[in-house]
């Protein structure tokens, strides 16, 4: 159930692949720079009664020998790209996506990024993904991400029409070394609460009943949203019809390897204001991860920790987000929309609480030059 509610992310169109190799700093390893650009624009259609579009592409980085992401950069074509994820797709699993992504037109992907299945993150790990104000990715020195011979790359695009649906020419590039390169390969570990914001005090409408809420997002993007919604809180230990509310969320989740946390995102959409990730929370040993005071959503990117810390298997993390729910009405693009209470959603005007934590087996070597 947490791979299947983990596919909360974005969408992408048509591309054509180019590849050039250069010389690494490294005498052990070149590093081939793998460039992917939309052959077409994508013009964002937003779903009935929504102001959101997800699209995803497969794309085919024609690897023939397994490798290591090391880096990523994902350069958006427009203002109405929300944010983007890139997932694995094995080559076993190609034929599904293949069907689906119409000559390189692409489809379109709501919560989970592989159409006609539930195998979710199972079936497709997530690499990487992008959020304003990212750049250039660089993983931590001496690790790497996985991406075996043969694969594929689902592109999932969020794109906010609330800022406009314009044609969008998105790229992507990704920089590889060979897997005989001695790096240690990143685990991932996703971490998500659930978001349960009224509408503030004085403001009124007819969607700030949460079930009213939750109905209008079923209609925006189906009924397997208020399904993704009513899992989160269970996963979280509270009751989906009758949730705590309030101007944070919280929820505790587990390390699902021992090692070392090198690498953690955060993530929250418009009404986010705050971030923290703890180790061990409400224990002589807690240990704060994360702390981000002053989220701003046109700011987000991933931090390389420069002290990594040791983990073990099955250890409590918690992730809390706090959220300003005012902003609806002081956002020039959120006061488009009609007041609501604030559910998890793949909408813009929707929230979301993400935590990630990347862990290495080992402590990777800092001065590595890879």
């Amino acid at each position: 159930m947490a791979l299947l509610l983990a596919a909360i992310v974005i969408a992408i169109p048509s591309l054509l692949v180019s590849q050039s190799a250069t010389a690494a700093s490294s005498s052990v390893a070149s590093v081939t720079t793998i460039s992917l650009k939309m052959a077409h624009a994508y013009k964002p259609h937003a779903a009935a009664g929504s102001t959101d579009d997800y699209h995803c592409t497969l794309v085919n980085p024609h690897l023939s020998k397994n490798s290591y992401i090391i880096s990523s950069q994902f350069v958006p074509g427009s203002a109405e790209d929300h944010h983007a994820a890139l997932f694995l797709l094995p080559p076993s699993a190609a034929a599904i996506a293949e069907h689906d992504n119409k000559g390189g037109r692409g489809w379109t992907c709501f919560g989970l990024p592989l159409p006609n299945t539930v195998s979710g993150l199972a079936a497709v790990p997530l690499l990487t993904f992008w959020a304003p104000g990212a750049g250039v990715d660089n993983f931590p020195k001496g690790t790497g991400v996985t991406l075996p011979a043969g694969s594929q790359i689902i592109m999932q695009v969020h794109y906010n029409l609330l800022v406009g649906d314009r044609p969008v020419k998105n790229s992507l590039v990704l920089h590889t070394v060979p897997a005989s390169t001695p790096l240690l390969p990143l685990h991932l570990n996703l971490m998500l609460a659930p978001p349960n914001l009224p509408c503030p005090s004085g403001v009124t409408g007819p969607l700030c009943n949460r079930a009213a809420s939750l109905a209008n997002l079923g209609q925006r993007f189906g009924s397997s949203a208020v399904a993704e919604v009513n899992g989160i809180e269970a996963l979280c230990g509270e009751n989906p019809s009758d949730p705590p509310e309030g101007d944070s969320a919280s929820c505790i989740s587990h390390i699902g390897k021992s090692g070392y946390i090198v690498r953690v995102y955060a993530h929250m959409h418009l009404l986010g204001r705050a971030f923290k990730m703890v180790l061990n929370p409400g224990t002589p040993e807690a240990k704060t991860v994360l702390n981000v005071p002053n989220y701003d959503f046109h700011d987000q990117r991933s931090y390389n920790l420069t002290a990594p810390i040791a983990v073990t298997a099955g250890e409590p993390v918690e992730v809390t987000c706090t959220y300003d729910p005012t902003l609806a009405q002081e956002l020039p693009i959120l006061r488009k929309a009609p007041p609501h209470f604030v559910t998890w959603g793949d909408g813009s005007t929707d929230e979301m609480c993400i935590g990630i934590a990347w862990t290495s087996s080992v402590l990777p070597n800092s001065h590595d030059s890879i």
